[in-house]
């Protein structure tokens, strides 16, 4: 099942503006070409230059979780391959491209980001009592996520996520571990 791009937490809706929805269009099959995918897509101007933010992840983390990070040199080569679309998309502007990884600990600012991080650690704040749950992504569909913990798995609806992030230091046997070292 396919979540669709503006799910928001609690229900509210990030639809993209439509400079932004176009030029997505426009680079999105070029990363994919280059077996990365776009998670973010970030445009603002400033001072009469254009400046673009893009986070990628490595699209063969799906079938080798080995495969999940993202160096310098996989940043330099999308960048190197979008810079092009993205100068005859803004003509005669100055253009800033950043392009990044979604680093150890990521805000996810999308309910559609889950699908990305599926076999990796992530930590969700709860409104229903608020606090933070912990535990390894196992699955995403457009009503929420289940996370593995060590009691076991937890679903989680997108109604009662206030926010989510990466959690680059948790892991189901660091949570054995401090859970015996606290008995």
């Amino acid at each position: 099942m396919e979540l669709r791009r503006g799910m928001k937490f609690n229900g509210g809706v990030n639809e993209e503006n439509q400079e932004n929805a176009g030029l997505r269009k426009s680079i999105e099959p070029v990363v994919e070409g280059l077996k990365f995918g776009l998670i973010e897509l970030g445009l603002s101007r400033h001072r009469g230059s254009v400046q673009i933010k893009a986070v990628i992840y490595n699209l063969q983390y799906r079938d080798n979780p080995a495969c999940f990070s993202i160096g310098t040199d996989d940043c330099s080569k999308v960048h190197r391959a979008i810079m092009p679309r993205i100068e005859l998309a803004f003509p005669d502007q100055d253009i800033y491209l950043e392009v990044s990884s979604p680093g150890i600990d990521r805000l996810i600012k999308d309910g559609a980001e889950f699908r990305h991080y599926i076999g990796k650690a992530v930590r969700c704040y709860r409104n229903d009592i608020t606090e933070w749950s912990a535990g390894v992504l196992e699955s995403a569909d457009e009503n929420g996520i289940v996370i593995k913990q060590k009691e076991g798995a937890l679903k989680l609806s997108f109604d009662i996520i206030a926010k989510a992030k990466l959690d680059g230091g948790y892991s189901l046997d660091s949570a054995r571990l401090n859970s015996a070292q606290e008995v």
